[in-house]
C-alpha cells in the first residue's frame, strides 16, 4: 500500500535524477512540434492570441495539469518543463527582437485581403480563410458587397480590419448578402454590370458567357452600388 507524501515518488516518481535531462529534451521537442502545429494551422485557427502566445498557454497548461491530477508524474519533472518553456520563451522573444524574418515566421504578418474593393488575390490564397467565412465576417460589419470597401486585413491575431469607402466614393461591388450572391452564373441574361464571383473584378457585360479578365473564372453575379447603413 502506498503512502502520501513518499517524498522520492512525489518529486521524482522514483525515477532517478539523470532523467531531468530527458524531461527537457521532451519539453523542447514538444515546444517546437506544438509551434509549427499551429503554425500550420494557420491565423483563424489560433484567433485573437497569436500562434506564439498559443503554444506556450497549451505547453504550460499540460505541465502545470498533470502533476496536479496523476500521481505518476513528479513536480519536479513538471517544474522542469516550467523551467525550459519559459527559457524557450525569452529565447524565441530575443530572436523575434533580431530577426524580422524570425518574427514574421513566428507570429505572421498583416495581409491584404480587399484592395480598392476586389480581391488581393496573391493573400487570400495564402491564407485559410474560406470565402463564406470571410463574407460573414464582413456581413457582421454591415457590409453587403465589396465595392463598399476599400482595404480589408488579417491582421496577425487573426481578426479582420475593414477601412471603408466614403459615401460619395462607393462603386459596383461583388454582393456578399446571401440572398444576391447565390443568384451567380456562367450566362448572363441581360446588359449590365457584373461582379467575378471569385475575385470581385466589376464589369460591364452582354448576354451570353464572358471569361473574367483578371482571373479567368466565369461565374457571374450582378453588381451592387447600395451604401452602406450605420
Amino acid at each position: 500500500m502506498k503512502e502520501i507524501f513518499e517524498w522520492n515518488r512525489l518529486f521524482f516518481n522514483n525515477l532517478p535524477e539523470i532523467f531531468i535531462l530527458e524531461v527537457i529534451f521532451r519539453s523542447t521537442v514538444m515546444f517546437i512540434i506544438l509551434l509549427l502545429t499551429l503554425k500550420l494551422a494557420g491565423k483563424r485557427g489560433v484567433k485573437q492570441l497569436s500562434i506564439f502566445e498559443t503554444v506556450i498557454v497549451i505547453a504550460l497548461g499540460s505541465a502545470a495539469g498533470d502533476p496536479m491530477f496523476y500521481e505518476d508524474v513528479g513536480i519536479v519533472p513538471a517544474a522542469i518543463v516550467f523551467i525550459v518553456i519559459i527559457a524557450l520563451y525569452r529565447a524565441v522573444t530575443w530572436l523575434t527582437g533580431k530577426s524580422k524574418h524570425f518574427e514574421e515566421f513566428i507570429e505572421g504578418k498583416t495581409e491584404c485581403l480587399i484592395n480598392e474593393g476586389k480581391f488581393s488575390l496573391r493573400s487570400f490564397k495564402k491564407e485559410s480563410l474560406a470565402q463564406d467565412e470571410f463574407f460573414s465576417e464582413l456581413r457582421i460589419k454591415s457590409i453587403e458587397h465589396l465595392g463598399q470597401v476599400r482595404h480589408a486585413f488579417i491582421e496577425t491575431s487573426g481578426e479582420v480590419s475593414i477601412f471603408y469607402y466614403e459615401d460619395k466614393d462607393v462603386k459596383y461591388g461583388l454582393p456578399i448578402l446571401p440572398s444576391l450572391f447565390n443568384e451567380k452564373s456562367k450566362i448572363i441574361s441581360d446588359n449590365g454590370i457584373y461582379a467575378c464571383t471569385f475575385c470581385g473584378h466589376i464589369e460591364e457585360q452582354i448576354p451570353g458567357t464572358a471569361i473574367c479578365e483578371v482571373c479567368k473564372k466565369n461565374e457571374w453575379v450582378p453588381a451592387i452600388k447600395t451604401l452602406r447603413i450605420t
